[in-house]
């Protein structure tokens, strides 16, 4: 696969950027992101930080953190490169379909190497010029690759967490797997093994471990209708979990997958227990987690972060096959706002949602629907935790991080998203009882039950 030549500063370069940040589920090229976003209505205001942007050009680059994981165990965490030798680059890159994976998992406490970096550095350059174009911020603002992780490279496994569920994630639509890293870790710390997954070719920046940087391919934009590049989007990431699902399988039977054959942690195949899987995803990844799940009876429980089951929000003439036919097994939607075309903006939930309503009528399954009213689209991935402090540091633009991650105590979100997400994997892959995802607690009061 080679690296695709960056695209131009023109719209479909800044609408691609706005993308990324936006976090929009799968936005169009070369439209913008959701409405209400960056160049969208909004009147939230920066939270704190007397520091200005120009303070912020000469300022040492800002070094983020992400919430500290809850569990018992420590976390560890390595990458997987996997070619896909039966599939052509679908994207137009030169040979077989290439993708990068992180696995996090329980950790022996005080193993392994140093903190991983929250991304490679090839990749943070790329994505750190577009997010602060997005941002209007000084380029470097961030320091994305000095940004640190809770979890150890190579870390042996904890021999206490026994046969760990296994638990796959999928980002939104041209985001990268990083942006799901605060859940993967506190799962991983809860005693799973998450395997968060990369979309080459879509995503903003994929770096592999011989230093390329694949963006965005010039493909995305030969497919004018929005709705079929939403579709093609979709089938080339089912078919990316199911490669990866295939390749897990065969590690934790003692293969190692990788394509260059890097060690993998001790203890980790046996640690993976295949016959307990899961899958999440923000926005566009979690109708990949639906799709991926409707195609394969393998997968036991799914989650989709706020993405519509449809190759629209809100037009019921265009809904995926799984909105149709719904599912056996259980799932969870939580959802925060929903833009129709009017403008108007109305609660993400079955009631409201043409694709979410077909879905939850079609689902015989255990089903659980979470509204998060203050939230925003991007609240449901690690931007909740970064914006704060960047806002803090930097002074983002006015209405900005409302827009995004809404008006919602941003750490009370991520206790509470931690909360169910293990609840519900708990229930349905372990078998636990957990009364939290059986109607609303006092301890999550930013979360309504939809019925």
């Amino acid at each position: 696969m080679r690296s695709h030549k960056r695209l131009p500063h023109s719209r479909t370069r800044r609408a691609l950027v706005a993308a990324l940040v936006v976090g929009a589920c799968a936005a169009a090229v070369p439209a913008v992101g959701l409405p209400g976003g960056p160049d969208g209505p909004g009147s939230g205001t920066g939270t704190g930080g007397t520091d200005s942007r120009a303070d912020a050009a000469s300022a040492r680059p800002v070094r983020l953190s992400l919430a500290r994981p809850t569990g018992p165990f420590g976390v560890g965490t390595t990458e997987l490169h996997l070619v896909d030798e039966t599939r052509r680059d679908p994207w137009g890159g030169e040979g077989r379909r290439e993708l990068m994976a992180s696995v996090w998992y329980p950790a022996r406490h005080g193993s392994g190497g140093e903190r991983a970096p929250y991304m490679r550095p090839g990749a943070a350059k790329v994505f750190g010029k577009g997010a602060a174009e997005v941002l209007k911020l000084p380029a470097g603002t961030v320091d994305w690759a000095g940004t640190r992780t809770h979890a150890r490279l190579g870390a042996e496994v904890s021999p206490k967490a026994g046969r760990a569920p296994v638990v796959l994630f999928s980002p939104g639509g041209f985001n990268e797997r990083t942006l799901g890293t605060s859940t993967a870790e506190q799962l991983a710390s809860e005693g799973y093994v998450v395997v968060t997954i990369d979309h080459p070719g879509e995503a903003h920046a994929v770096e592999f471990p011989d230093g390329r940087v694949v963006e965005p391919s010039p493909e995305l934009q030969k497919i004018k209708d929005q709705a079929q590049r939403w579709r093609r989007m979709l089938e080339v990431r089912v078919a990316d979990t199911h490669f990866v699902t295939a390749r897990l399988r065969s590690l934790a039977k003692g293969d190692n997958p990788d394509a260059g054959r890097r060690a993998l942690p001790r203890g980790l195949a046996k640690a993976m227990d295949m016959e307990k899987l899961g899958m999440f995803g923000h926005s566009m990844g979690g109708v990949t987690a639906a799709e991926a799940m409707r195609e394969d009876p393998g997968i036991d429980a799914g989650v989709d972060l706020d993405g519509p089951l449809g190759l629209s929000w809100t037009d019921p003439g265009k809904l995926l096959p799984v909105a149709r036919t719904g599912l056996d097994r259980p799932f969870l939607l939580m959802g925060t706002k929903l833009f129709r075309e009017d403008e108007s903006v109305a609660p993400h939930t079955h009631r409201e949602s043409p694709s979410w309503k077909s879905f939850w009528e079609h689902s015989p399954g255990w089903k659980r629907d979470l509204w998060w009213p203050k939230a925003a689209h991007n609240s449901l991935t690690d931007y909740q935790s970064l914006l704060p402090q960047l806002d803090r540091r930097a002074e983002l633009p006015r209405g900005l991080r409302e827009s995004m991650i809404g008006t919602v105590d941003p750490e009370r979100s991520v206790s509470s998203q931690r909360a169910y997400l293990t609840a519900f994997f708990d229930r349905h892959l372990r078998g636990q009882s957990r009364p939290v995802l059986d109607g609303p607690s006092p301890r999550h009061p930013d979360v309504r039950f939809i019925r």
